[in-house]
C-alpha cells in the first residue's frame, strides 16, 4: 500500500514541477532583467553629486564678471535679465521701444517697454556637450550668459535663427507680467536706495530696502550669493 502511494506522490510532484517550470522561469528572467536595469540606471562609478552645484557657482561668477553690476544684481535678486532692444526707431538703451527678458532654459520673451505688452517668444538652446554625466543642459547661469552674449553681440542674427512663437507657447504670460511688475518695483527701490546713499546722513534711523537689509549691503557693494 505504501509503495503505490509514494509512487503517486512522486508522479504528482513531477507533474506539478513541469506545469510550474515556465512560470518560474519567466519570473526568474524578469528578476534578472530588473536587477540589470537598476544597475544600468544607477550612478556611474566616480560620479560626483556636487559637480552640478559647483558648475552653477562657477557659472554665476562668470556671469557676474561679464555683465554690468546692475544687471548682475537684477539676475541675483529676480532670477532673470533684461536686455534692451537695439533694432527699433529709438535705438538701444533705456529709451528702446522694446526689450527682452532672459530666463534660464526658457525662451527669450520680447515685450513693449512702455506698455509691457508681450510680443514674441524666441526659442534658442545652448547644449553642454562636455558633461560626462547627467543632462547635456548648461548650468542655469551659463545658459543666461550664452543668450545674453548672443543677443547683445548680434541681435538680428539671434532673432532670425531662433524659433519664434506667440506669447504663451512655453512661458506663462501671467508670470511674465508679474516679473515685469517685480522688475519695476525693484528698480524703484534701488533708485530710492541709491538716492538715500547720496544724500547727507541726516537721518540715522533711515532703513534700507528689504533686499539690502537681508543681504547686509547696498547695491554698490554686492557680492555673489
Amino acid at each position: 500500500m505504501a509503495l503505490p502511494l509514494c509512487t503517486a506522490a512522486i508522479v504528482f510532484v513531477v507533474l506539478l514541477w513541469e506545469l510550474e517550470r515556465p512560470t518560474l522561469k519567466r519570473t526568474l528572467v524578469r528578476a534578472v532583467q530588473s536587477w540589470a536595469a537598476r544597475r544600468r540606471g544607477s550612478a556611474p562609478s566616480g560620479y560626483d553629486p556636487g559637480r552640478e552645484r559647483r558648475a552653477e557657482q562657477r557659472a554665476r561668477a562668470l556671469l557676474r564678471s561679464c555683465v554690468e553690476e546692475r544687471d548682475w544684481a537684477m539676475y541675483r535678486d529676480l532670477g532673470f535679465l533684461r536686455v534692451w532692444g537695439g533694432l527699433g526707431e529709438r535705438g538701444g538703451g533705456e529709451h528702446a521701444c522694446y526689450a527682452y527678458l532672459i530666463y534660464p532654459h526658457k525662451p527669450i520673451v520680447a515685450y513693449v517697454s512702455d506698455t509691457g505688452e508681450l510680443l514674441n517668444e524666441y526659442c534658442v538652446a545652448f547644449p553642454d556637450e562636455s558633461q560626462p554625466y547627467g543632462s547635456a543642459r548648461l548650468p542655469d547661469s551659463d545658459d543666461v550668459l550664452a543668450k545674453w552674449m548672443a543677443l547683445t553681440a548680434d541681435e538680428r542674427r539671434l532673432v532670425g535663427a531662433a524659433n519664434m512663437h506667440l506669447p504663451g507657447r512655453q512661458v506663462d504670460p501671467d508670470r511674465v507680467r508679474k516679473d515685469l511688475a517685480r522688475l519695476e518695483r525693484w528698480e524703484q527701490e534701488r533708485t530710492r536706495w541709491k538716492a538715500t546713499r547720496q544724500e547727507p546722513a541726516r537721518d540715522s534711523g533711515a532703513r534700507a530696502p528689504g533686499w539690502a537689509r537681508r543681504s547686509g549691503r547696498g547695491p554698490d557693494n554686492l557680492r555673489a550669493a
